[in-house]
């Protein structure tokens, strides 16, 4: 009897294997932080929450324009990481839905503000402030002066020495535009660009190309996050980063529930990546140096130092917003981007 007893609880364990295995929780992220970042994330989620993850890694255009594409029949349920502009436009064209996380006390107030102007369709999980990363060994060797101030970017012995993304498809390219007219003045801010435009040897697809590029000496100077050209200072690249003289401006990156399949579990999703340990994960231990947005996930003595910066008042709502930034891009494709060198 015991033998026919524990043949049955065999049989019954074996038949309900693959319902268990159906019931297991899934999820899709869009992920818009570095790879690295993407993948140490989603395993210690899926180790944490027992959810099976499928990640996709691909810049903040290119994440918004998929999901986009995808409207109708939603493969995404989070998108996480890339500029808050990015994921306010997603919110207004109700890619995304609004979900308001218990976690959101244990936020700073920069990045509960951010919630609540997004509709709390869109959650801060760090903030990174733009600046400008050279190679100082590179500039060194071609006699090129170390620049403090996006107009010394102008200078024509710059001319194919500087390295910056597409805002068509990078977050960070589109902060730098939004913020050059924030701090200048839209005509102005063009003018510059177009000035620029000369010096510029790439617009690349990736924000973080033109910070590699740097690090590795394929240019001499790149445009992006200050956090990043960290790192790279980290590694041991010969690398400087700066917040230009004039004022910059800078990223609150997000993580937001896509109107998808499976938001339950990208609401849980959302709450782990506010926790002190994930932003840690992510953040600190990767020798990522952006400023976490729980104020319990620790900040490291290498980060950028936002108090001795001249951060302009970002106005991610606005330029978050889809008639603003397609209008500026188009702008940017017909008066920078095609114009002669």
């Amino acid at each position: 009897m015991r033998h026919l007893l524990a043949g049955v609880a065999l049989a019954a364990t074996l038949c309900a294997a693959p319902f268990a295995a159906q019931a297991q929780e899934q999820l899709t992220v869009y992920c818009s932080i570095l790879e690295e970042q993407c993948r140490a994330g989603v395993a210690a989620f899926e180790k944490a929450s027992g959810i099976k993850v499928t990640m996709v890694r691909k810049s903040t255009g290119e994440t918004l324009a998929q999901i986009r594409a995808e409207a109708s029949n939603p493969r995404a349920d989070v998108w996480w990481g890339g500029p808050g502009d990015s994921h306010i436009q997603a919110a207004e064209e109700g890619l995304t839905v609004a979900y308001k996380s218990p976690a959101l006390s244990e936020l700073y107030d920069w990045a509960q503000r951010f919630s609540e102007q997004s509709g709390n369709r869109a959650t801060a999980t760090y903030l990174g402030a733009l600046g400008i990363g050279y190679n100082t060994e590179v500039l060194k060797s071609r006699g090129l002066p170390e620049p403090k101030c996006w107009a010394d970017l102008l200078d024509p012995k710059y001319k194919d020495e500087v390295q910056v993304s597409d805002p068509n498809s990078s977050g960070t390219a589109y902060v730098f535009l939004a913020s050059l007219v924030q701090l200048m003045g839209e005509d102005k801010a063009f003018d510059y660009m177009k000035a620029l435009h000369k010096n510029i040897n790439q617009y690349t697809k990736s924000g973080a190309a033109p910070v590699k590029a740097t690090a590795l000496g394929e240019t001499a100077i790149g445009i992006a996050f200050m956090h990043d050209m960290v790192t790279m200072i980290a590694d041991g690249a010969p690398v400087k980063t700066i917040a230009p003289c004039e004022g910059t401006g800078y990223e609150t990156g997000s993580v937001s529930v896509v109107n998808g399949k499976n938001q339950d579990a990208a609401k849980k999703f959302v709450d782990w990546a506010l926790t002190a340990e994930a932003q840690k994960l992510v953040g600190a231990d990767l020798k990522i140096y952006s400023i976490p947005s729980t104020k319990a996930a620790p900040i490291s003595p290498s980060a950028p130092k936002l108090s001795e910066m001249k951060l302009i008042n970002y106005d991610t709502v606005k330029y978050g917003s889809v008639a603003e930034r397609t209008r500026l891009l188009k702008k940017w494709d017909a008066e920078v981007k095609s114009a002669p060198k």
